[in-house]
């Protein structure tokens, strides 16, 4: 679509960037109910939700490196439907910037520790609140959390 003209032109780019505002926000939303539900004695629910905050960052990074006017690789959108939040890192092209990041900060390596086990699966169980407590800490850091980190690449 690089021969169009006209406000078609435009239109393309302001889709992604819809879409990869909307996944930031659902992002930094879910990490709020996650800790709205951690403190009032709903574990399970606060694990599962800052979980899926870290996916739906990693979401909006995939989605950001998307080209205007292309269509994306069918095999890369097809990947990033998973849940593995390692996968997603790979997949959002992050691998080396997570270990740099491990290797520089101890209190992101335990958090990212805490978070790469997380599984939609967990919407199923029954945690206990040390576990939810560890997993919104490890993702809630202003300083050495993981979405902190993330939104340094979206």
């Amino acid at each position: 679509m690089t021969a169009c003209t006209g406000a078609r032109h435009e239109y393309p780019r302001a889709v992604l960037s819809a879409v990869v505002a909307d996944l930031r926000a659902i992002a930094q939303m879910r990490l709020r109910e996650a800790e709205v539900l951690l403190a009032n004695g709903e574990p399970s629910g606060a694990y599962y939700l800052a979980g899926y905050a870290v996916e739906c960052a990693f979401k909006a990074v995939i989605t950001r490196s998307f080209a205007p006017y292309e269509m994306p690789p069918k095999k890369r959108v097809a990947d990033s439907y998973i849940h593995d939040l390692t996968r997603l890192a790979e997949i959002a092209g992050l691998n080396g910037a997570l270990d740099a990041q491990m290797a520089a900060d101890a209190s992101f390596a335990a958090g990212w520790g805490v978070a790469k086990d997380w599984s939609e699966a967990s919407r199923y169980e029954q945690l206990p609140q040390r576990l939810a407590a560890d997993m919104v800490a490890a993702v809630a850091d202003p300083t050495s959390g993981v979405l902190a980190w993330i939104s340094r690449f979206w």
